[in-house]
Parts: C-alpha cells; sequence; structure tokens
C-alpha cells in the first residue's frame, strides 16, 4: 500500500473539502442509521481545531446525474449539527456561485454540507470539468470515505488530483489497519473467507492464497472446494461448474506453501429451519437429501487451533448460515476465539464485509477485534489485491 499524505500535515485555517460517506439509511425521510455520521466525526474534529472550514461532499443513492429531491443530502443536516453540537450549514448544490457564497457565510472551524455530488452526471465518470468546479470551492482535499475510495469518481480521485491531497481520520485508521493485516503483516497470518459463492470470490481467493500462511475457506463456498475434491455435498448450495477452478485455486495455493484449511466434518439438516433435526457429518457421511449449513465441532477446533498458531487474522464472510440458528454456532465460536486473543493482544484481527460485520454483531465481539471495516466493496477489492483509485490518488 502506498504511503499516504496524513490530515495531521493538512494546514490550518484554510477552506477543506472533505469527501465523506454519508449514504446512510433513511425511512420515512429521515435517517435511521447514522454510524457514518460518527465515523466523520473524528476528522471533522481535527479540521475545527485547525481553525478551517469543513465543506463536506458526498452522494446519496444513485440519481444518475439527474436531480431527484428524493435523494437530497439535506436530511442529514439536522442529524450531524446534533453530532457535531453546532450549527451545520447547508448548500443545494456541491459547484457554483451558490456554494461559493454559502460557503464564504461560514466561519472558521464552521461545517457545511453540499448536495448530491451524484446530481451531476460528470460525479461518476469522474469529469475533469466538475472536478476542477468543485476543487474552486477549497484550498486542500480531504478523503474520509474508503468505502467510495474503490471508485475514480469526480469527488473521490479527479478532486484528489486538483488539490493537495490528504486521508481523513477514518479513512488513516482504515488504511493503517488493513496494512497490518495484509500489507505488512505480522507473521504467520491466518485468513477466513466465507459466504456462500466462490463465483464471487475468484479473484479474493487467488490473491489471498499467494500472501497468507494459512486460508480457511468456509460456507457454502467450502461446498464447492469439497465437490471439487470428490466428496459428495448432499443437497448443499454447490456451483458444481466451478470445481475446476476450485481444483486450480488448491493447486496455487500449493505452490505458494499457503496451508488450506477446508472443512473436515460439517453440520447438516435436512431443511434450511432452526426446528430441523441437525447432524455432525464426516467427509463422505452426508446424505443426498442433506444441506451442509455450518462447519463441524472438528473444523472449529482446527480452526482456532491455527489462530492460535498465527500473529494475524483478516476474515470475510461467515462460515456457515448463522443467521438462522443452530447453524450460528461455527461462526460464533470462531468469532469468540479470534476476539478473545485479539483483546488480549495476542492477535491482529481485522475483518471486513457486510456479512461478517452482522455475524460479528451476533457473536457480540464487534468491538474486540482490532479493527473491523464497514467499507463493503473497497475492503473486497483491497482484498483482491486490485488498486483502490481514492486511495492511489493520496499517494506522497
Amino acid at each position: 500500500m502506498p504511503a499516504f499524505r496524513r490530515l495531521d500535515d493538512a494546514p490550518a485555517g484554510r477552506t477543506a473539502l472533505v469527501r465523506v460517506d454519508f449514504n446512510v439509511p433513511m425511512a420515512e425521510g429521515a435517517v435511521s442509521d447514522d454510524t457514518r455520521l460518527r465515523a466523520a466525526l473524528p476528522t471533522i474534529d481535527t479540521l475545527r481545531a485547525k481553525g478551517c472550514k469543513i465543506v463536506l461532499l458526498a452522494h446519496f443513492d444513485r440519481p444518475k446525474g439527474k436531480r431527484v429531491p428524493s435523494m437530497s443530502l439535506a436530511p442529514v443536516v439536522g442529524p450531524l449539527a446534533a453530532l457535531v453540537h453546532a450549527p451545520v450549514a447547508f448548500a443545494e448544490d456541491c459547484i457554483g456561485a451558490g456554494a461559493a457564497k454559502a460557503i464564504a457565510e461560514v466561519p472558521a472551524g464552521g461545517v457545511i454540507l453540499l448536495e448530491n455530488t451524484r446530481f451531476h452526471a460528470g460525479e461518476e465518470t469522474n469529469d475533469p470539468g466538475l472536478a476542477a468546479e468543485m476543487a474552486k470551492l477549497g484550498d486542500f482535499y480531504v478523503n474520509d470515505a474508503f468505502s467510495a475510495a474503490h471508485r475514480a469518481h469526480a469527488s473521490t480521485e479527479g478532486l484528489a488530483r486538483a488539490l493537495p491531497a490528504f486521508a481523513g481520520k477514518s479513512m488513516e485508521a482504515e488504511l493503517d489497519a488493513l496494512d497490518s493485516a495484509l500489507g505488512n503483516p505480522r507473521r504467520p497470518v491466518l485468513g477466513i473467507v466465507g459466504g456462500s459463492k466462490v463465483s464471487t470470490k475468484i479473484d479474493l481467493l487467488r490473491n489471498l492464497v499467494t500472501r497468507l500462511d494459512k486460508l480457511a475457506i468456509g460456507g457454502g463456498m467450502a461446498n464447492t472446494f469439497l465437490h471439487a475434491q470428490g466428496w459428495e455435498v448432499g443437497a448443499s448450495y454447490c456451483e458444481k461448474e466451478l470445481a475446476e477452478t476450485a481444483r486450480e485455486i488448491i493447486k496455487l495455493a500449493g505452490k505458494h506453501k499457503c496451508e488450506l484449511l477446508l472443512p473436515i466434518d460439517t453440520i447438516v439438516a435436512e431443511k434450511l429451519d432452526a426446528r430441523a433435526p441437525a447432524f455432525v457429518r464426516g467427509l463422505g457421511e452426508v446424505d443426498d437429501d442433506e444441506r451442509i449449513l455450518d462447519a463441524g465441532p472438528e473444523t472449529i477446533a482446527r480452526l482456532t487451533r491455527a489462530m492460535d498458531e498465527c500473529n494475524t487474522l483478516i476474515w470475510n464472510g461467515p462460515l456457515g448460515v448463522f443467521e438462522t440458528p443452530p447453524f450460528d454456532h461455527g461462526t460464533v465460536a470462531a468469532a469468540r476465539h479470534a476476539a478473545a486473543r485479539a483483546k488480549n493482544g495476542k492477535l491482529i484481527a481485522v475483518a471486513g464485509g457486510g456479512d461478517t460485520v452482522a455475524a460479528l454483531n451476533h457473536a457480540r465481539v464487534y468491538d474486540d477485534f482490532t479493527f473491523v471495516s464497514t467499507a463493503g466493496g473497497a475492503f473486497l477489492e483491497w482484498m483482491e489485491g486490485k488498486p483502490l483509485p481514492g486511495v492511489e490518488a493520496l499517494s506522497v
């Protein structure tokens, strides 16, 4: 990961254009979850302490380059003002004379939110003209939206090329955590990749087996690997057409001396139902009408031993259908073991991805992991080894 400019090195007393992720959940026109607003507070506080004007740029939903009133960022102003304990101004555009006038009226240390950047078609096409118009509104740029860093948009990449650019506090924490997990980790490094489909994580698996010491594969995607090795998986979800791809990944892991940890036993039931009888099945013991719904006890015991042998863990995806107990047992047991080691300083545990965040919350260990990324697509593309335009533009 390239070295990047940090917010502490940004100038004081100037106007900062800050890209945030305010694509927040809404219910009946009101913010229903302010997690992403809270994530911006460290950057806002740092800039306020520097006496900067803070001009916030964000997108909301997918207006596709048109002004859609229901996709305005105006409903965010009130909840944000409550969090920063100060007035937050609002401008009805993110470029032009009206926005410039609104910014001019904001005092030093004040905060203003500009209207949805995606109301302009040039945002998603990374139009240099739009980026140049945005750049007229400030003296330097801060990207605090890692979740949008995998998109080369005008407000994430173009603007960072037009002004001196710095990483915000949330972006900085994310990049530092990811670097500690995969860029320059304390070895040995263990990866856990779960979820249902191999097809959505082929690039991820191919990259990780070249960089990790151990990789555990769980969830529905493990069924594809078991099938590729000749084991019967009964009525389980399985992408049988990807058997050859799975075998290629197994060979690639061997070539790079990455130990693959595939299930050695499973939990099965005839249907996904909390009341359905569940059984432990070893490899080759799954009946035709049974579905693999969780990792078995021996598989989890081996995984926790692997955690004990490693210094770093990177995790994406659950090990079973954790939303339906008792098929959450494997994911919960593994998560709690990792969290306990991380809390005791024995393991750097970094996790990310929507299902993973939900699973850690379900296991009640979210706060005990070293770092949990909520960035979704950007986190996955980083794990796949792909360059992130919004990060590359911040490099020194």
